[in-house]
C-alpha cells in the first residue's frame, strides 16, 4: 500500500481529521489547483449581510452631469433653461441671415417678442412665424414657444437734441 505524505513525515494519525485535511491542502496546492467552492446561500462568520453591501447613495461622490439634470428638475428650471437655450442659441436655430437681422428680446408665458433691424425684415419675419413656430418647437419642445411678436426697429427718441419740441409729442410725419 501506497503511503501517503503525512506517513512520509513522521505525522500520526488525528482522530479530529485534521491531518486528513492538511494533506488535501498540500496536495492540492502541489496539482496548481482551486480549492473547493462553496455552497451558494452560505455566507463566512463575520461578512456583510446582503442588505448592508455598499451602494451609492446621494452621499458618494456623483458625476456632475447627473448632478446638474437632478438640481434643474427638483427646482423645476426645464422651462427656463429652454428659454435661455432661444437666446443663446439663436444664430444656430434660426440661421445666420435671420439672426442677423433680429434678436430676441423676452420670453413670456409661451410668448416671444423678436426686434428687428428695419420694418422690411419685420414684415419678412411675420410671414415666416409658423415656420419659426415649427423650428422652435423641434429644438425646444412642443408648445414651448406658442406665439411670436414681431416688432419693427426703435425709432429716434425726440424727447431731446436739436428737434425737440418743449411741450408737444414732437414731429408726426416720421416714425409713426
Amino acid at each position: 500500500m501506497a503511503q501517503g505524505p503525512a506517513e512520509d513525515e513522521g505525522e500520526e494519525h488525528r482522530t479530529d481529521g485534521l491531518d486528513l485535511a492538511r494533506r488535501a491542502a498540500r496536495s492540492l496546492a502541489a496539482a496548481g489547483g482551486e480549492p473547493a467552492r462553496r455552497r451558494p446561500g452560505r455566507r463566512p462568520t463575520g461578512a456583510p449581510k446582503a442588505g448592508r453591501r455598499g451602494r451609492p447613495d446621494d452621499r458618494d461622490p456623483q458625476l456632475l452631469d447627473g448632478s446638474l439634470s437632478r438640481l434643474v428638475s427638483d427646482r423645476g428650471w426645464e422651462l427656463d433653461l429652454r428659454v435661455h437655450g432661444i437666446f443663446g442659441r439663436w444664430p444656430t436655430l434660426v440661421g445666420e441671415e435671420i439672426a442677423a437681422h433680429s434678436t430676441p428680446e423676452t420670453f413670456d408665458d409661451g410668448r416671444l417678442v423678436l426686434r428687428t433691424d428695419s420694418t422690411a425684415w419685420a414684415t419678412q419675419l411675420r410671414l415666416l412665424t409658423p415656420q419659426l413656430i415649427a423650428r422652435l418647437a423641434d429644438e425646444l419642445g412642443a408648445g414651448t414657444v406658442a406665439s411670436i411678436e414681431v416688432l419693427g426697429p426703435h425709432g429716434p427718441s425726440w424727447r431731446k437734441g436739436p428737434r425737440s419740441v418743449r411741450d408737444g409729442r414732437g414731429p408726426r410725419d416720421t416714425y409713426g
